[in-house]
């Protein structure tokens, strides 16, 4: 329960919990060798943890304090069966900070109904922008994912796309990706189509082992149920009753984005992700992607959804270094701005 504590900023709270437990072993595994992951959550919240046995005491500004209560709790759930690996402590503190900055007070357990179950495992969304993303998918036939990497706009793109697929809403599941990043022509590149542009797929490719498995996901290919198809040979095909996903989108040309989202036939759906930030493509071209958010905007059936730095549910380093970048070319865009004014 929150106490107060006349040393402190009076804007700071100060919580106890008792976290009970037979034995010391999930309070070990909670807190992590030397105290890591206490140590970790304090950093990451800005708050202060101490504990003595099974009793912790949290201090900080009271939102923080709240989220840390919620972390803890979590992880002590968790501690009990499984070990609390750095993977497992960053999601945890990601999916609740995120969680309650979109729904205060709202029952985080409630996404609308947009778990997805895959294999032995069930998908949700973590976080205001990776729900809204689901959504648009649901209610839109054409979603842009855009953001930096770490996002899930792919993987959760493939998990509506494998649900799409089981519920029969579709009959085939089409990834489209352009292949620019190798510098040579597919033409150039060994082996057959698929073999060709496999390596720019792989992200999708793990998504799909990971939901349905590689012995499954084989069959489907080899009945073509799941296509893999360079962009360049969507032209002059309708996709009727299929779940399209283009990816790395930002390295499209504008002719490209056109041709690809005209393909759309009846009962088919399309997720098209990308990260300006990360344009392959020459200097003097501009990007589809780019182009696409300026002439598509406001266009009924199409739905934008933007991802920032706060959404990456990859390490904590990758979250931070996004920031540096952004940062950093938001302040060359407003020097470049100034020298064109000032001239």
């Amino acid at each position: 329960m929150p106490v107060s504590d006349p040393g402190l900023d009076p804007a700071s709270e100060t919580q106890e919990l008792l976290l009970e437990s037979p034995d010391n072993a999930a309070l070990a595994n909670l807190a992590g060798q030397f105290d890591e992951n206490l140590r970790k959550i304090e950093r990451r919240l800005d708050i202060l943890i101490s504990n003595r046995g099974d009793r912790f005491r949290l201090t900080g500004a009271p939102a923080a304090v709240q989220a840390g209560s919620r972390i803890l709790h979590e992880l002590f759930r968790l501690a009990a069966t499984a070990p609390v690996d750095a993977q497992r402590l960053h999601m945890t503190i990601q999916e609740n900070l995120m969680e309650h900055a979109v729904a205060q007070g709202a029952d985080s357990a409630d996404d609308g109904g947009l778990t997805m179950k895959a294999r032995r495992m069930y998908i949700r969304p973590r976080g205001s922008n990776q729900r809204a993303y689901l959504e648009s998918i649901r209610s839109h036939d054409l979603s842009f994912g855009i953001g930096p990497a770490g996002t899930g706009k792919t993987y959760l793109a493939v998990a509506s796309a494998v649900a799409a697929l089981e519920e029969e809403r579709v009959r085939r599941i089409v990834l489209v990706r352009p292949a620019v990043e190798a510098g040579e022509r597919l033409g150039f590149l060994p082996g057959d189509m698929s073999q060709k542009v496999d390596p720019y797929l792989r992200p999708m490719y793990d998504a799909l082992y990971e939901m349905m498995g590689f012995e499954r996901v084989a069959r489907l290919i080899e009945r073509n149920i799941i296509e893999v198809a360079p962009l360049a040979f969507m032209r002059g095909r309708s996709l009727n009753e299929s779940f399209v996903i283009l990816d790395e989108a930002q390295n499209t040309t504008i002719e490209q984005m056109k041709m690809l989202v005209t393909r759309l036939g009846f009962g088919s759906s399309a997720v098209v992700t990308g990260d300006l930030t990360q344009i392959d493509l020459p200097r003097h071209q501009l990007s589809g992607l780019k182009h696409a958010t300026q002439v598509l905007q406001g266009v009924p059936g199409i739905a934008f959804t933007q991802f920032t730095a706060g959404d990456v549910v990859r390490h904590a380093l990758v979250q931070r270094i996004v920031e540096a970048y952004q940062h950093f070319e938001a302040e060359a865009a407003s020097r470049t701005d100034e020298r064109h004014g000032g001239g």
